[in-house]
């Protein structure tokens, strides 16, 4: 095959897709339906509880659409990290989606479930073995952490996909993917070169956030051929530049131009980013340089306890000049007045001040106002929720030098201000596992759907 054309409809399952772009996309003649369905970026609450059922509403539509344009065309559709996180329950969410849909219009395929969730006894084992190592901002990983996952999921390559096209999969649903895996898979299968198949799964799987306007809810399509791609967005009013490309080739990367992720490191210091047209641009010269030994990355997180919140405005300069003193003695006379009850971690978040960059932030403070988000987490829900209100209560009220007001310090936008917020999570596991195969720490099973 001299060209692969893959379809990437959007960013995130369930983000949606203007019907306008997909049928322009369908029109294009793709050989391959891939999408990416999640990650931790948002952080460990989804890896470590269950996904909640409204997140599975926009997913269903998405699904819908996609699974019946696969069939019609009878091409394959590829969906990785299911369920956000992609550990097993949330992978067998997605999978009874698929089911639904497909029932509801009685089609028929073979599915292949890759569950990359990896057993806790499996882990203790490797790190037994010396076989773990940390990531760059991570320490050694201690057993204590790996019993204290409620999850742990390997961020698989596109092995296990290729592998699952190759037993004449149709629909492959599966769990924690490598973001370019379920893109790059069907090139790999015919042999296209990897560097090339990785960037361009690289770019796609956010949809058309490479393109100029950007936007993670909307369709690009990709041409690969066997010595360079194109990328085009097929929604009217965007477009592809060298710029808007090239920029997006540093999205969620460390270094300008080595990526590293399961088996080796995409190496990306020869790119040539071309323009062919006002709305295709032509990559070439990407290249993958392979490990000695083939890592995943492990991603695991444990409980951490209860979460309680308030979300309060100060619009007084006196006390937003002060305020940093003033929290600090404000939680000294809530822990004094807790003591003895158990521990308890507060944080602050000053949104108009620094509430997004904390101590990075360079730029002169000269807000009028300031949103004050104060977050209590504990291992008991009542204490959590406890000190969280007495916070909230002994700030409204207190004291602070130069102060003018006595009617209260604090503008609440919600009632009730305190909100509890259930269970928090963390990661206990952030770490590189060597394996023996690609395909080592996943299982697939194949249904008849």
């Amino acid at each position: 095959m001299d060209e692969l054309r893959i379809l990437s409809p959007t960013a995130i399952l369930g983000y949606g897709f203007p019907p306008e772009s997909f049928e322009a996309a369908l029109g294009a003649k793709p050989d391959v339906i891939a999408v990416d369905a999640g990650s931790t970026d948002a952080g460990p609450f989804l890896l470590g509880g269950v996904i909640p059922r409204g997140m599975l509403i926009p997913v269903r539509k998405d699904v819908e659409k996609l699974l019946l344009a696969a069939r019609r065309l009878g091409i394959p559709l590829l969906i990785g990290s299911a369920g956000g996180a992609g550990a097993d329950p949330h992978l067998e969410s997605v999978v009874e989606v698929v089911r639904e849909v497909a029932a509801s219009h009685g089609l028929h395929f073979t599915m292949a479930v890759i569950y990359s969730e990896v057993d806790r006894e499996v882990v203790i084992k490797a790190l037994g073995r010396g076989r773990i190592h940390p990531m760059e901002n991570t320490g050694p990983l201690t057993e204590t952490e790996v019993r204290q996952s409620a999850h742990i999921v390997a961020q698989i390559g596109p092995e296990p996909f290729v592998e699952a096209l190759n037993r004449g999969a149709e629909v492959v649903v599966a769990g924690r993917s490598y973001d370019p895996s379920m893109f790059a898979a069907p090139a790999l299968r015919l042999g296209y070169p990897e560097g090339l198949a990785l960037h361009l799964g690289k770019i796609l799987e956010c949809g058309a956030i490479a393109a100029t306007p950007g936007s993670g809810s909307d369709c690009m399509m990709g041409y690969l051929r066997r010595d360079h791609f194109l990328v085009e967005p097929t929604g009217p009013g965007r477009r592809c530049t060298p710029l808007s490309v090239a920029a997006h080739t540093l999205y969620e990367k460390p270094h300008p131009y080595l990526l590293h992720g399961p088996g080796g490191c995409l190496d990306l210091s020869e790119c040539r980013f071309e323009p062919v047209d006002d709305r295709r641009v032509r990559v070439s010269g990407s290249r993958f340089l392979a490990d000695r030994s083939y890592r995943v990355k492990l991603e695991g997180a444990g409980p951490a306890g209860f979460r309680s919140i308030f979300i309060a405005g100060i619009r007084d300069p006196i006390l937003i000049a002060a305020l940093d003193q003033t929290l600090q003695n404000v939680e000294g006379q809530v822990r004094d007045y807790f003591s003895g009850e158990g521990e308890f971690h507060v944080s602050y978040r000053v949104y108009g001040r620094d509430g997004v960059m904390g101590a990075m932030e360079r730029e002169p403070f000269t807000a009028s106002e300031v949103g004050l988000v104060v977050e209590v987490v504990s291992k008991s829900g009542e204490l959590s929720a406890g000190a969280c209100a007495m916070i909230r209560s002994t700030l409204l009220h207190c004291d602070y030098p130069g102060r003018k007001a006595t009617s209260g310090n604090l503008a609440f936008p919600f009632s009730p201000s305190d909100i509890s917020m259930g269970p928090a999570y963390r990661f206990t596991v952030y770490h590189l596992m060597e394996v023996d195969h690609p395909c080592s720490l996943v299982r697939i099973r194949y249904i008849n759907v």
